[in-house]
């Protein structure tokens, strides 16, 4: 394999940089195969529940493409919590970092604020405040977020759901993250020209 000529940055060549950029770009192509992967990766997270966390995932995603959402909010829900390995104190924010430059502004906030809002349907009986969510009340995705969580993401722990496999889902994820990173018209169609 090709590697760079330099030890130090900022001694690198136009050729060691021509060589990184494609590295990179190849690299950067197979992100849905390592999100895949990372999703399998659930199946041994977080004990204690009657599925595991892709299961989790899928009935998810399942539940949100059964209510007639879009791929986006599909795709999100599937990956809403593969931050619970690497990040269990602030899985939502690195969820959110991961689908931020592929989706719409509107996605990523739900992605990032889904852990609190999701205290409401827990949080009497886990002793925290079940309201830290009414911090956002009257913000323009609240609703959506309430959505998010109320319907698909605390409804989805039921062993006897009917989820679709991790394949149904693969076509999805593959779409959307193989777009053109913080593309505007994605990110922000209201003001992209």
């Amino acid at each position: 394999m090709d590697t760079v000529s330099f030890t130090r940055m900022d001694e690198g060549t136009v050729e060691d940089y021509a060589l990184l950029g494609k590295l990179e770009h190849e690299y950067v192509a197979s992100l849905p195969d390592r999100l895949l992967g990372a999703l399998e990766g659930l199946r041994n997270s977080l004990a204690g529940y009657k599925i595991d966390r892709l299961e989790h995932s899928l009935q998810s995603a399942t539940r949100a493409e059964e209510e007639g959402a879009d791929i986006e909010m599909i795709v999100a829900a599937l990956i809403h919590d593969l931050g619970d390995d690497l990040a269990p104190e602030n899985h939502s924010q690195m969820a959110a970092a991961i689908i931020r430059p592929y989706v719409r502004e509107e996605v990523t906030w739900i992605i990032e604020h889904h852990g609190v809002f999701q205290m409401f349907y827990y949080g009497d009986a886990a002793g925290v405040n079940k309201d830290e969510r009414e911090r956002w009340r009257g913000h323009k995705w609240f609703d959506s977020c309430e959505r998010f969580c109320g319907a698909w993401d605390q409804m989805a722990f039921d062993p006897d759901y009917p989820t679709k496999p991790l394949s149904h889902f693969e076509p999805m994820l593959r779409e959307v993250f193989s777009r053109t990173p913080f593309d505007p018209a994605v990110i922000n169609p209201e003001t992209a020209a």
